[in-house]
């Protein structure tokens, strides 16, 4: 074998177990990010309640929405992506509950997060997402939340104090819980 065989192997051979590692590890991570976990079942987290951490969204509309606008209201803000199957599954009930709290000091925010603008614009169009989204791209905000997977939803009251936490798809019946007990206990 020449010289220049054995180069062209010595090279070679790393550069095609490095591809051979990064395919097995994008099949194992099933195309999404990374350390990304997906909530499939809903649950209720502890967290101990303080202040909400303001944000700075672009929406997909080219408008920019702050938590600081929406004091006064109870805020729910929901961590989703656009290929996360109980993100799917959650999105018609989101969208039916956001309807009925029309009028009321109540909004919904979501933030997809490790997802692609044109995905996620696809995606409110296809379930009919009527409140504020945008893409978090830097993902500063899922970073401020402490977000670990998806979907979650952060409750936040009329006093912008993050009060509940919730991890999966939540049900329009816990949804509208939810969002009644905030309502009653701070009002305004």
């Amino acid at each position: 074998m020449s010289q220049r065989t054995l180069i062209l192997l010595a090279v070679a051979l790393p550069v095609a177990a490095l591809l051979g590692l990064l395919a097995w590890a994008s099949v194992q991570q099933k195309g999404g990010p990374a350390g990304a976990g997906i909530n499939r079942k809903f649950g209720g987290v502890r967290i101990q309640p303080g202040p909400a951490r303001d944000f700075s969204l672009t929406l997909l509309d080219g408008r920019t929405l702050t938590l600081t606008e929406l004091q006064g209201k109870v805020v729910l803000l929901d961590f989703w992506a656009s290929w996360c199957p109980p993100c799917r599954e959650e999105a018609a009930t989101l969208a039916e509950v956001y309807g009925e709290y029309a009028g009321q000091p109540v909004e919904f925010v979501g933030v997809d997060i490790w997802d692609r603008q044109e995905d996620a614009l696809a995606f409110v169009e296809q379930y009919g997402v009527t409140y504020p989204s945008g893409v978090d791209v830097k993902g500063s905000i899922a970073i401020d939340y402490g977000v670990k997977g998806i979907p979650e939803k952060f409750f936040i009251d009329r006093d912008g104090v993050v009060r509940r936490k919730f991890v999966g798809p939540m049900s329009a019946d816990n949804l509208r819980a939810v969002l009644g007990e905030l309502l009653n206990a701070s009002p305004r």
